[in-house]
């Protein structure tokens, strides 16, 4: 069914918001178009590759030592360190820790590991940034669905996009649906206010789309029902950088089919 001329402006304009939104919100001069690399702690405190200062983890706390001259300050207070600073985290918790010149240092824990990022605001990812590329809008692949809530949010190991970095994922239903004539019953996480999050993958995977991708729903109604918008469907930071820790769909989440909506392969 062919959706009327000036409903198809206006529900392509609404998107078109969103997708303005999508990109302004990427544009961060140290988010996560600016990681530019990844490394564990080490035990004894060591230099890592073109990061001023030692870093060492005990496995409880991290620790930076620096001088003066290696120019790096603390991201909250701007003060310089000289000498030795500590943090302490706990799991899938993350810090933007210190700085120098155009780089940030996240600081963060991943399975009960220490590790940082830097986060290079001249990073060629980001400065030469102009948007996700996406597919044109497409009304047909607007789906109702139902959802369905578990009696207990269900847990699950899942892979992540860093084979060191094992995740888990807590599940809080299922959303079922038709698509292309095959019916499909996907779990979802809970996201903000009442929204519920899928992780997926689909046919499109590694040929014009990212590996995987995931789409927010709207709160369900008091029906049960809700909306799959396949054309909001967007890439998790794994799909621009190498750095990421993003968790994989589980298996039960695959579409046969190819979903040629929403944000494209971003390296393609």
């Amino acid at each position: 069914m062919s959706t009327p001329t000036a409903e198809l402006s206006r529900l392509t304009q609404r998107w078109e918001r969103f997708r303005s939104g999508r990109d302004t919100s990427l544009a961060d001069a140290h988010g996560w178009l600016t990681l530019t690399s990844f490394h564990w702690l080490p035990t004894t405190a060591s230099v890592l590759p073109g990061i001023p200062g030692l870093w060492s983890s005990d496995g409880t706390a991290a620790s930076l030592t620096a001088a003066a001259e290696d120019h790096l300050t603390l991201v909250k207070s701007g003060e310089p360190v000289n000498g030795t600073v500590t943090a302490l985290l706990v799991d899938e918790e993350s810090l933007l820790w210190v700085s120098y010149g155009s780089v940030v240092v996240e600081l963060g824990m991943r399975a009960n590991r220490y590790m940082i990022r830097t986060r290079d605001a001249l990073s060629p990812t980001f400065t030469h940034f102009a948007g996700v590329p996406v597919f044109d809008y497409n009304p047909n692949l607007v789906v109702t669905g139902a959802f369905t809530r578990f009696a207990a949010p269900r847990a699950e190991a899942i892979a992540t996009a860093n084979p060191e970095v094992p995740g888990s994922a807590e599940f809080v239903g299922e959303v079922s649906f038709e698509l292309a004539g095959t019916q499909y019953r996907l779990d979802a996480e809970a996201g903000a206010l009442g929204s519920l999050v899928i992780t997926f993958h689909d046919a499109s995977n590694n040929i014009s789309t990212a590996p995987w991708r995931k789409i927010e729903l709207s709160r369900p109604r008091p029906d049960g029902s809700v909306v799959l918008d396949f054309n909001r469907a967007i890439n998790y930071p794994s799909a621009f950088s190498d750095f990421g820790t993003c968790p994989q769909p589980v298996a039960n989440n695959t579409l046969a089919v190819a979903i040629e909506a929403g944000e494209r392969d971003p390296r393609k």
